[in-house]
This record gives C-alpha cells, structure tokens and sequence, in this order.
C-alpha cells in the first residue's frame, strides 16, 4: 500500500521536507483554508497540488471535502450547496486528484474526553471515558432527554463525578469535545468562539426530528446526486466510519457496523462509492471484527486508516499502540495487500511524545507518535510482503 501521511497545508509545523524524509509516499490534505460549502477552485486545487510535487510527493487522497451540515439534515440550500460540491469534485478530478474522504456524522466528529491521557512511559494518547462523557451531555450540555440514553449506574457515576469535578475540569471537557477535536476538523466551532456550548447547542437543534432513517435518505440523495461527477472524472468516494461507531448525543449515526456499510454500499450501488477502513473508529466499537469487515468489504475500500484502540469494561476505549490492540493491525494489511495492494494508507492519531505535546500540533497529529506509528506499518508491511512472495 502507498504510505500517506494527513498534512494540514502550507502552514503546518511538519514540513513536506520532513515528510519526504521519513519515508512518505503521498499526501492526504485539503484546502482548509476554504469554508465548508464553497467551492474549490481549479485554481487552488493545482496551487497545492504543485506544491506537493515539488517535494517529490504527490496529493494522493482529499480529507476532507466536508460535507455541510445542511445536506445532512436537508436544509433549504442543500441543492446550492451540492451543486457547489459537484464543481468542486470536478476541479479535483480535472487536477488527477481522484479519491476523497468525507463522513456524514451530523454535527460532531470524533469524539474524545482527554487529549492527552498519561501512559506509564511518559507519552500520552487519546481516550473516550463514557462517564465523562455522559457528565459532559447531561450536566455541561443539559440536553433534553439525555437520561433515556445512559443505565442506573452511568447516572449514578455521572451524580458521583459530579461531587468532585472542578470547574477546570469541566472547561477540558469541553475543549476537548468541542473546540480543539473540531474546531481543524469542520470549523463548526473554534477556539476563538467565546460560548462554544450554546453554538453547539444550537448545532444539535438543526437536527431534531431527523433520526437514523431519515439520515440514511439525506446519504442516499447526496450520493445519487454527485455519482454522475464521480464517474465522469473516475473519483471514488470513501466515507469514514463513525467515531466511536455508536449513537451520541441523541443524533443517529449511520455507519458503525457491518450492516451500516452493507446498507450505503447497496443504497447507491457504484464502485465510485466507497469506504474509508478506519480501524481505529471500527475497533472502538465492540460489536465490530476488524478484519471479518476488511474481507467483506476490501473490494469496495478506497482508502485505509491504519490506527487500533484498546475498548475497556463499561464502555471507555484508549489508542493503542498500532503493534496491539482490537484494530489488528498486521492482519488487515495481509487481508489488504493481497486484495487491494494499489491502496493509499495512512497511519493515525499517535501519541504525544520526544516533546510533541509542546509544539502545537493537532490532537492526534504528532509527529514523532505518528512517525513511530508509520515505522511500525512499514514494518508490518514488509512482513506481509515477505509472506506473499513466499519467504524469499
């Protein structure tokens, strides 16, 4: 598989030079200086995409061309706003630049309660803690109904955590759950918001009366109407799974499990529409088998994220190194490298550490964690191939 790397544009602290020398292949970026729902330009596209070049790389996959929140929900300006999308896939696939990933996870992304958990060797990952979630939804949020969604003894913990979180607490949660994991991935919040939790509150609002069945047809409706582009200029269309793969905060989420990507691939059956294998956000969710959906599903695979969580009792998952963990990672790639060896792979959400944590990144998008991560999937992948070639 070709060794890509997510880069967040000119102005990222790790360099295309940086890149090249750790054994990168291909880009995964976008225009993220453009506002979701406009149009990218031709013009930009090929800016970028000589840019790139010019290091000896190549721009392999888009992520993300972001879907707006009103074709989710079906908002009054949906048709402007795939009409816009449609030029836009078409500019990228005048530029060569062919596969992009997207999600259709209504308002938020993925979620996590600590940036940076502590592990025993002094480097620090992600973490989802369901009870601070839950404390996040129904005590920071107050979301009408939220105690429908949580058993006796989650509301119990969420009474108990209550007697001792501080207030510096409760200002993390939030900046974790909604302003610094959102804030690069969508812009539907950012840091320089000053009341990030009643915008949210107001993002939730757009999607009331609108459940899993009633998504599920907004997906339809956008992969049908943007098809025709996608086969003109051979762009695949993989979308990422839901992070973590099961419903939050009230809204439905429609691709968490085997079922979920059986229904999208059929609703719009065309090769161009396809999956983003993220073993990180599948392997979260304990209902799922990563390598039972990459043997069902590789034939319609576009794009692999290769990261793996370690899930936990009552529902809290961490990153795990990408050598252990539910993701199994080596078994993936020999399912992909003897079925689809063309595909680009990118590694993801590495640990914070060799000083990471002061340099500004992304949370989850280290340098050091990540190049680690990617030495470990060179290695995997040298492995499978020595196993493919018999030994020799």
């Amino acid at each position: 598989m070709e060794k890509t790397w997510r880069w967040f544009g000119k102005n990222d602290k790790i360099t295309l030079e940086m890149l090249r020398q750790i054994g990168v292949e291909g880009i995964v970026t976008a225009l993220h200086d453009v506002p979701n729902g406009e149009v990218w330009t031709e013009t930009a596209i090929a800016d970028l995409r000589r840019y790139i070049e010019t290091y000896g790389l190549r721009w392999s996959v888009v992520e993300s061309l972001p879907v707006s929140e009103a074709i989710k929900y079906a908002g009054p300006e949906r048709e402007r706003l795939i009409e816009n999308y449609k030029v836009s896939l078409a500019n990228l696939g005048r530029q060569g630049v062919r596969t992009v990933c997207y999600n259709f996870m209504p308002v938020i992304d993925w979620i996590r309660t600590d940036l940076e958990h502590p592990w025993p060797d002094g480097s620090s990952s992600l973490y989802f803690d369901r009870i601070r979630f839950a404390y996040f939804d129904l005590r920071i949020l107050q979301r009408e109904g939220a105690e429908a969604d949580y058993t006796e003894r989650e509301l119990r913990k969420v009474a108990e955590l209550n007697e001792r979180i501080s207030e510096g607490e409760k200002e993390e949660l939030i900046d974790a759950i909604i302003v610094k994991t959102q804030g690069f991935v969508n812009g539907n919040i950012t840091e320089a918001d000053k009341n990030p939790v009643s915008l949210f509150k107001q993002l939730l609002k757009k999607y009331e009366g609108i459940d899993r069945e009633a998504l599920r047809e907004n997906l339809r409706y956008f992969l049908s109407a943007i098809m025709p582009v996608c086969e003109e200029y051979g762009i695949n269309m993989c979308v990422h799974p839901d992070d973590p793969p099961f419903q939050v905060l009230g809204l439905p989420r429609i691709v968490t499990d085997e079922a979920d990507i059986d229904w999208f691939l059929h609703a719009v059956d065309n090769p161009h529409n396809g999956l983003t294998f993220c073993a990180g956000s599948l392997s979260a969710g304990t209902h799922n088998d990563t390598r039972e959906l990459a043997e069902r599903f590789a034939s319609r695979t576009h794009f692999v994220h290769l990261r793996s969580t370690d899930a936990m009792p009552g529902g809290d998952f961490i990153e795990s190194s990408h050598l252990t963990g539910r993701g199994h990672l080596i078994d993936l790639i020999r399912i992909f490298e003897k079925q689809r060896p063309d595909l680009p792979m990118r590694v993801d959400h590495g640990r914070m550490m060799l000083g990471d944590a002061d340099k500004g990144y992304n949370p989850g998008y280290s340098f050091h964690g990540r190049m680690l991560a990617l030495a470990q999937g060179e290695g995997m992948m040298a492995v499978v191939d020595d196993e493919l070639r018999g030994g020799r």
